[in-house]
């Protein structure tokens, strides 16, 4: 028996979609690796302040945000490594050099809630001898006035 006859391609009008859904899992989970470590700076429960809101300033420098954890550690967001604790002794001369080349760069603290009140002086004073001359504190929104 001969085969006669040729056979005709029959073209498929159908789009294969798993490729597509095994790359978007692919970058999902890499996103969701990677994601929390896109977060920065350290943690620190602010307490709660009646206070207004700063406006943003023009500038495009990011300022000076020096961080006090609940163990009374100070990390420094413009240091070489801002997620570390600063030790006193470097502390000083590294907001001094700073300083010296951000000369009007807003200063701010934020200080966990827990923290000891004489080591949020000691930083302050520590800040001072630095050359820091005008220092804000940061807090969170007080919920029961936004609520009211």
């Amino acid at each position: 028996m001969a085969y006669t006859g040729t056979r005709r391609r029959r073209y498929m009008s159908e789009i294969n979609v798993v490729p597509y859904i095994d790359v978007t899992l692919v970058l999902l989970v890499i996103f969701m690796i990677t994601a929390p470590l896109f977060h920065q700076g350290v943690e620190v429960e602010l307490p709660q302040a009646p206070a207004e809101q700063l406006e943003k300033s023009q500038d495009k420098q990011d300022p000076l945000i020096i961080s006090v954890n609940r163990f009374g550690q100070v990390f420094v967001n413009k240091s070489e490594s801002p997620d570390r604790p600063t030790p006193d002794q470097l502390f000083r001369t590294q907001v001094k050099e700073i300083l010296s080349k951000e000369s009007d760069n807003p200063v701010y603290v934020r200080g966990d809630k827990s923290v000891d009140y004489g080591r949020m002086v000691a930083v302050m004073v520590m800040l001072q001898d630095a050359g820091a001359e005008n220092v804000g504190l940061i807090t969170e929104p007080d919920v029961q006035k936004s609520e009211n």
